[in-house]
């Protein structure tokens, strides 16, 4: 049974130490700025488990406006694990997938941004075009360009 409580997921979350570069990268990607500010406080740490914490965010949009990436930088308390080159068969493993409209196109404008292929440029059937690279600070972005009309795959209803 379908759970009507859900309404929508609003964002996914990556700690980065260098905002500036993520953001760069990531505008670049195509993602527009929204916003970016500090938050701090006792009651923000509440949230986290962390306490008395402050951290600088940025909030960045697709072009379409349904997705949106929040990259935080931890100013206190200070980070305590790094996980930004963790392989594909870590648990917990995380990685941002994005549709490209021309997959060369992008990965000539994200290299010299320091982006870096983690396998191969692939074909999945006629559907896809697909890789993974290495963006600022090792994130792991997954990038695809649909290889006919359909942009979206059909998912079953169930």
């Amino acid at each position: 049974m379908k759970s009507e409580n859900l309404l929508r997921m609003d964002n996914t979350g990556i700690v980065v130490e260098s905002l500036d570069a993520a953001i760069e990268f990531f505008v670049e990607l195509g993602m527009s700025l929204e916003g970016r500010m500090m938050i701090e406080g006792e009651w923000a740490g509440r949230v986290t488990g962390l306490g008395n914490q402050a951290v600088e965010i940025a909030m960045l949009v697709t072009p379409d406006g349904h997705s949106r990436l929040e990259l935080s930088r931890l100013v206190r308390p200070a980070t305590v694990a790094d996980h930004r080159e963790a392989p594909v068969n870590a648990l917990g493993y995380l990685r941002v997938m994005f549709t490209v409209a021309d997959l060369g196109a992008t990965l000539g404008r994200l290299y010299p941004l320091g982006a870096k292929l983690v396998g191969e440029v692939v074909r999945y059937e006629d559907s896809y075009k697909l890789c993974y690279i290495r963006g600022p600070e090792g994130i792991l972005i997954g990038l695809a360009e649909p290889l006919s009309a359909i942009t979206t795959p059909d998912w079953p209803a169930s």
